[in-house]
Formats: C-alpha cells, structure tokens, sequence
C-alpha cells in the first residue's frame, strides 16, 4: 500500500488523518504487522531532547550611525564569529564567557534572546571610509535586531554512543561525568522516540523537511556534519525562527568540566507511504542498539566494550564484565514525549501540514577522520620498558639502595602475577628512613595514577599536571606493569621538537 504526502496533507485538512507518536506505533506494528499498520496510520511524530553542542543562531544587528563594521562583536561578553558582511554575527552554542567561563556561553545566550531578555553587545573594528565607526556597546533584545535564525550544522543524531569509563580516576566529557572503573554509564537520545531511527533509509526524511524545531516549525535544509547513515549516525542540518521559539525547548547548559551546550527540541513527522517506512517507525527500544564505549581511552576509536540496547540503558543498568552499573541518561525522556505529543496535536488542529522533501538525504556517505601531516607521540613511543621494580614485602634499606644506584625517582611495586598494586618515590623513601619504617608496604601509595600505552602523550602530560606528579607507570587492561612514563621523558620530547 502507498500513499503520498499530498494524500496525508488533504487528510489532516479533513480532519480525519490517523496520527500517532513514535511509541505508540511500536504496539500497532506489533499488534498488527507494518501492512495494517501501514493501511491504518497516516503519521507518526517523533521527538528528541538533549544537548546539540553543533547549534547556534546568525543575527543581524542593522547599521549603526554612524556605521562600523563589526570585526570582533561580543554578546555578554561571549564572543561571536563576525566573518561576514557588517552587521551579521553568528553566536555558536559551546563559545565559552570571557568573564565567566563555564559558567556561561553562547547557549545560554540564545535562550535569553529567546527568553527576551536585554543582551550587551560591544563590537570592535579596524574602521574604513564607508564604515568609520571602531567600536560600539549597546543592549539589544530579539525585538530589536532584524534576523535571529537558529541554524544548527548538527543535530538529532541517529544514535549515539553509550559511554563509560575505565581509568582508576573520575573524568569529565561532553557524555558527563563518568566515574572510575566502571563506575556508571550515560547515554543519550530517545530511543523509539529518535526521530532518524524511524526513518533510516531517508524515504520521508530530506532537504525541506518541516519539523519542530525549539518549540515552532522549522526546516531541514542539509545533512548534519559528520553524517555517517552507513553506521546508524545519521545527522540533519537545522533552521528556524529563533524568534519564534520557546525556552522550554531550547535551553542552555553547562557539563560539568566541560563547556557550555544547548540543549534542543526536535521532532519529525514521519509520513506512513509505504510498509517500509511503517515498518521502521515501529522498531522499539528492544532492536535499537548502540556501542558501549570506553571514554577512559582518549582515542578517536574508543573501545567498544559490548553492544547494549535502549532498552537496557531506559532500565537505569547496564552489566559490564559482571558487575551492574547505574545508567543515566543526558537527554530528557519526558520532554522528548512532549514534542511528539505536541507535534500529534498541531497536526491534529489543521496547525501543521508535512512537506515533500525536495531531495533525499544520502544514505551511503562515510564519515572520514580529520587529515593529519604530522604523527602525534603515545605513550608507548617515550616510555621505559626495562622498569626496575620491588615487591610490597621488601625492605626499606634495600629500596635505598636501588634509588641511590639508579638514580631515578619512582619505583613500581608489583604483586607474584606482575600486577602493579602500588608505587613509591625517593621522597617516601627518604621519610621512610627518618621514621624507622622497614618494610614497603609501610609506605607505599596504592591509589596510582597509571597511564596506558596507546594514551596520546599530550593527554598523559595533562594527568601529571593535574595531581602534581613527575611518573605514571604503565599498565594493561589487567593491571599488569608494561612500563613508566615520567617528566623527564616528556622533557626529552620537548627538547627534541624545539631542535
């Protein structure tokens, strides 16, 4: 059975055009198949909520007199990108305050526009005969400035990862905190609700899409950045009249640790033109699955440590060799809900008609990564390998002596199975000997900060920042002792790029 959108859009002007959301679907598919699905629903609407750090909003100030053109324009005290024209800014969602940091950024920004309140803005330029002027500070509101577009590069993705953490030290990503060895998992995304997860082949999805967008109608006018539909990441490119949306759909945030965000309201109406596409909009969170990745690995391909369901991350954990961890998720379930109820009702009420998209969206383009001219050292490449080591049971006085031989400050304890269980430095010895300790299990540090041997070395010299350390010993995956990476290394590192 297929129906057009032309056919859909004269049923909602009737009135009696069958819409539901994205969950309900998944039963009529499952009580009836995709062809009585298919035969009996027109619609299905979708929703997401969560943070889309690739967003942000172009504005058009109008000329001043007399006129500048704006080379460098900030919007309380957040800097925005002014490489076009005079008067045009585009204010990007992660540009952080320069007064206020994490605290505040371009997110935060667009949703007080939204919210109608008072702007700064202070703009600086080089000045030219047409355009004099070299600076200006006024306080603008949306009413006041000419355009306010939201314009996002990236957004609604497909899926995206599960993320976890390995490292024996808590860090902080744009997937939130994760805390040590395991300690949790977040995810994002709605699940059955995601919006490029109904319709993965793009048959009703494409450039001129009508969607909700931050609480009003919008368009999809491209595919996302980093589009990868061959991997189940899918991305849509965005826009829409900031000056008509709402702040309960866009919000700004901060991540703790990390930067600043906005968090985005999107949903697609999805039309049922054939079985295929019934078939889709009726997958649920049980055969949605995504990749569980190691963020402990500071790598462009984390390990991928199982594949999980969104049904198991909706249950609140997720067992990792063995052991449950709490599962939290960074998006918002009953906002994502809201849109696709919202989206059934304007649909319902003759407010919102679906689109014919003008040209499909491609489904077999790759993701490539970033080119890079110049090889980037690991940890495996500085490290020592022949590490001279002691067991927790040795003496103080024989510790001394290796120190005083080797003329090196950090010594690896290890167990009978090779498995680094502490460490201690020439200063522990040095207080060991003044207070009569004789064993060094007395004095050994057994909470290590370790490294691994495929850490990229800028990542391992942050860590030694970080907790004022000069060495990291190296282990595996098991524990197991492969090396130690210390200040000096890095020094020699440093030394050999400035010759």
């Amino acid at each position: 059975m297929n129906k057009s959108v032309a056919e859909i859009n004269e049923r909602i002007r009737r009135g009696d055009a069958v819409v539901v959301t994205a969950e309900e679907m998944v039963e009529i598919v499952r009580e009836k198949g995709e062809v009585g699905a298919a035969e009996e629903v027109d619609v299905v609407t979708t929703g997401t909520f969560g943070a889309m750090c690739s967003s942000g909003a172009w504005l058009n100030f109008g000329h001043a007199d007399p006129p500048i053109k704006m080379q460098r324009v900030w919007l309380n005290d957040v800097e925005a990108y002014t490489g076009v024209a005079a008067v045009d800014a585009y204010i990007g969602a992660t540009q952080l305050s320069e007064t206020r940091g994490f605290e505040y950024g371009g997110g935060h920004v667009i949703e007080d526009l939204i919210r109608g309140k008072e702007i700064v803005v202070r703009a600086t330029a080089y000045g030219t005969d047409c355009y004099p002027r070299k600076e200006i500070e006024t306080v603008v509101t949306k009413d006041d400035i000419n355009q306010a577009v939201l314009c996002n590069p990236r957004n609604a993705y497909q899926r995206y990862v599960a993320a976890t953490n390995s490292r024996d030290e808590t860090i902080y990503t744009y997937m939130g905190t994760l805390l040590p060895n395991y300690g949790n998992v977040t995810y994002s995304g709605s699940g059955a609700l995601s919006p490029l997860h109904k319709d993965p082949n793009y048959e009703t999805i494409g450039i001129g899409t009508r969607i909700f967008l931050g609480g009003a109608q919008g368009y999809i006018f491209w595919e996302g950045t980093q589009h990868a539909p061959t991997k189940a990441m899918g991305t849509i490119m965005t826009v829409g009249n900031l000056k008509e949306m709402d702040a309960r759909y866009l919000r700004g945030a901060t991540i703790e640790k990390y930067g600043t965000t906005l968090y985005v309201g999107l949903g697609i109406p999805i039309p049922i033109i054939n079985e295929r596409v019934a078939k889709t909009t009726g997958v649920s969170d049980e055969n949605i699955k995504t990749n569980l990745t190691d963020y402990g690995i500071p790598r462009k391909d984390r390990p991928i440590l199982r594949e999980v369901t969104y049904a198991e991350l909706k249950s609140g954990k997720v067992e990792i060799d063995g052991i449950e961890a709490p599962v939290s998720s960074l998006s918002s379930l009953k906002r994502a809900r809201e849109i696709a109820d919202i989206l059934k009702k304007w649909i319902g009420e003759k407010q919102f008609f679906l689109s014919q998209p003008v040209e499909r969206l491609p489904t077999d383009q790759v993701f490539k990564p970033m080119k890079q001219i110049t090889a980037v050292p690991f940890v495996r490449d500085l490290m020592t390998r022949d590490v001279v080591t002691a067991k927790p049971s040795d003496s103080i006085t024989s510790a001394a002596k290796i120190f005083a031989e080797k003329n090196f400050d950090h010594l690896p304890i290890i167990d009978k199975k090779g498995k680094l269980v502490g460490i201690v430095t020439s200063w522990d010895i040095a207080v060991a000997v003044g207070t009569g300790k004789k064993k060094l299990s007395e004095v050994l540090t057994t909470d290590v900060i370790t490294a691994t041997e495929d850490e990229p070395i800028e990542a391992v010299a942050r860590r030694l920042d970080k907790y004022g350390i000069s060495g990291v010993p190296v282990v595996d995956a098991r524990g197991e002792l492969k090396g130690i990476l210390t200040s000096d290394d890095l020094s020699k590192l440093l030394g050999g790029r400035k010759r």
